[in-house]
């Protein structure tokens, strides 16, 4: 496996995880007034198109991790349009 695969794997990893603190928390207190709908709205719809992007490229470490962040801020986003109308 090259460096930059490993580098990508890594970033990958670090950045996929830091979202699934907020998702327990959300679905855990059932609150989600301190996300911006904007925010997430726009982040879910960047990640859609990283993924397709990686998929264009064939770049495994961005089509798992984009993958997985991607069905992460889906789930925030529904729990935010579910307890936060």
């Amino acid at each position: 496996m090259r460096f930059t695969d490993v580098l990508g794997y890594v970033a990958a990893m670090l950045t996929t995880a830091s979202f699934v603190p907020q998702a327990l928390h959300t679905w855990r207190t059932r609150r989600a007034g301190g996300i911006s709908l904007g925010m997430v709205s726009i982040f879910t719809l960047g990640v859609a198109l990283w993924l397709c992007y990686g998929i264009v490229l064939g770049a495994w470490p961005l089509i798992i991790a984009n993958t997985i962040t991607l069905v992460l801020a889906l789930f925030i986003l529904g729990m935010k349009l579910t307890f936060d109308p």
